[in-house]
């Protein structure tokens, strides 16, 4: 019999049932004791995730960056930053990953560039007009001497998301311009309407596939073509114009239906063929997953229509409220979209840019209770699951202090933004840095003492830990979930109670603070204890 820890490996469809954990460069192992995670320190932990149960792991960027944004301010696509290693340190984490049979899917930043990129250089020098600036969306300001900005599009990060350059021309007559930045203003937008601009990323995929990756996280895919006139987005009387792409605290997101002019345009689609075309001419076992923070159900599965993206991140699962109706409506909305173009969900709960849902869900011993409740829940499901690095330790939000913040929404803002979710994980012992590498010194972002009783060290063979039980959880997953078949039925909600049903699996999920009847049937996994009574905050699969 296999192990049931032996990730999926033979189906070229992998990621269609794979669960997939989320690496955060910087904070999850660090092997030269400099405080910040690199490449070899997470080939170094590579096993640990092979017997937690995973199929693949998706790494933040570690490309050429000067770090403004943490990687995803690229500077050179195709070599590795000298903070996190070399490049031939991705080749042993490839390789070493592969022997291991997992998957390796590396980060990939299609709308902008960093400012320190050669292309943006060269446009900086170049001037108005030029080919290098047509890379990238410089345009003229508002206003009689063009001393306003050319629309009202904010930065998701904060403030107007136009930036006015120190032209080298203004000597001649010319009106010094803007770029358009959505997010940080080290972070110019390209313009994917030069053809220059699809060609370098073509390179770039082909580049990374030749190293033997097996897929691409794809950022802000939604966000690479504007309309084409930029122009002002509407908004109501007395509001001011929101990216509506993530709030100011990075809490939650925002999903209202609104006029974005910078998101989600038709021509995007045809970048996503092309690409599509790349990773087939490769081999059928390679995919991308998309980015894409769409306004409704609908418009996220049109990026994996069969010719396009393979999967496409379910955001509306981590925005649900904790309720059975919340969650019940999520399914059956998700599997309605995605139904008619023959993709598989996607779940996730937590990720590197939102508070921790244990945290979301209230924190202390509720909140966890909550967590291991909806992951269990999420884990019976069809699709894949994205997990978050630290959630299957129970880690919570950190309160980071001030001075120790690092987020650039945060010194745009002034307001808290996600350091709180991106403190390095705890592997062992009594004080930090908790084996996160050599040294006793505090890592970039300090962690807090309460990570004491939270390493890998001390929940490993712990009964009734959050780190044994995402272990069985996902081996329960591999023996009850994926031999069920995709088809799900929902019973009615009642109250705080969501059953669904897959195939001879049921899933029970009490959001209530009552004890609910269990019903007769096998206990195959629970996120925490069971008797003739669910209890509240609790979820149970029977057989």
């Amino acid at each position: 019999m296999a192990d049931l820890n032996d990730p999926i490996v033979d189906d070229p469809s992998w990621w269609r049932n794979a669960v997939v954990y989320q690496v955060y460069v910087r904070s999850f192992a660090d092997s030269d004791g400099d405080g910040i995670g690199d490449l070899p320190g997470i080939t170094s932990r590579l096993p640990y995730l092979r017997d937690l149960g995973v199929d693949a792991l998706w790494i933040t960027p570690f490309y050429t960056s000067p770090q403004r944004d943490h990687g995803y301010d690229v500077a050179d696509y195709t070599d590795v930053d000298p903070l996190f290693g070399a490049l031939g340190d991705a080749d042993t984490l490839i390789e070493t990953a592969h022997e291991l049979d997992l998957r390796v899917i590396v980060d990939l930043v299609p709308n902008h560039t960093s400012d320190e990129h050669p292309w943006f250089k060269a446009a900086l020098a170049a001037g108005p007009g030029s080919p290098e600036r047509a890379r990238f969306m410089f345009r003229e300001g508002s206003g009689p001497d063009g001393s306003l900005p050319p629309n009202n599009w904010e930065s998701v990060f904060g403030g107007p998301a136009w930036t006015r350059v120190e032209d080298p021309s203004t000597g001649s007559g010319q009106r010094a311009q803007w770029y358009l930045h959505l997010f940080d203003s080290t972070q110019p937008d390209l313009d994917w309407r030069n053809p220059e601009v699809g060609d370098m990323f073509e390179d770039v995929l082909r580049f990374w596939l030749d190293k033997g990756v097996d897929g691409f996280r794809v950022d802000v895919a939604h966000g690479l073509y504007k309309e084409e006139s930029l122009r002002d987005q509407v908004v109501k009387a007395g509001e001011r114009p929101t990216s509506g792409q993530v709030n100011t605290d990075h809490s939650m997101v925002s999903r209202e239906l609104n006029d974005e002019p910078m998101w989600d345009q038709p021509e995007v689609h045809e970048v996503y063929r092309r690409w599509h075309d790349v990773l087939d001419s490769v081999g059928d076992d390679r995919m991308a997953v998309a980015e894409a923070w769409t306004q409704t159900p609908e418009s996220m599965a049109a990026f994996v229509r069969p010719d396009e993206l393979d999967q496409a991140f379910n955001f509306a699962w981590l925005l649900a409220d904790w309720s059975a109706e919340s969650f019940r409506e999520v399914v059956v909305d998700t599997l309605a979209a995605v139904a008619p173009v023959g993709a598989s969900p996607t779940w996730v709960l937590s990720n590197h840019d939102v508070v921790r849902h244990a945290t979301r869900y209230g924190g202390g011993e509720q909140g966890l209770a909550r967590a291991r409740a909806a992951t269990l829940a999420m884990l019976a499901l069809p699709g894949s699951s994205y997990l978050y690095q630290g959630e299957e330790l129970g880690l919570e939000q950190v309160d980071v202090a001030p001075e120790d913040r690092q987020d650039p929404s945060w010194f745009r803002t002034g307001e808290v933004g996600r350091d709180g979710c991106r403190v390095p994980i705890p592997w062992g012992g009594d004080s930090a840095p908790f084996g996160f590498g050599p040294g006793d010194a505090q890592p970039w972002i300090p962690q807090p003492d309460e990570f004491k009783g939270l390493t890998v060290e001390a929940q490993t063979g712990v009964k009734g830990s959050t780190l044994e039980f995402y272990r069985a959880a996902l081996a329960a997953r591999r023996a009850h979930a994926l031999p069920a078949g995709d088809e799900v039925t929902l019973v009615e909600a009642n109250g705080d109670l969501l059953e669904l049903h897959r195939g001879d699996l049921r899933v029970l999920l009490n959001c209530g603070s009552t004890d609910v009847p269990l019903p007769a049937g096998r206990v195959l996994a629970s996120s925490g204890p069971v008797t003739d009574v669910l209890p509240g905050d609790t979820c149970v699969w029977l057989g």
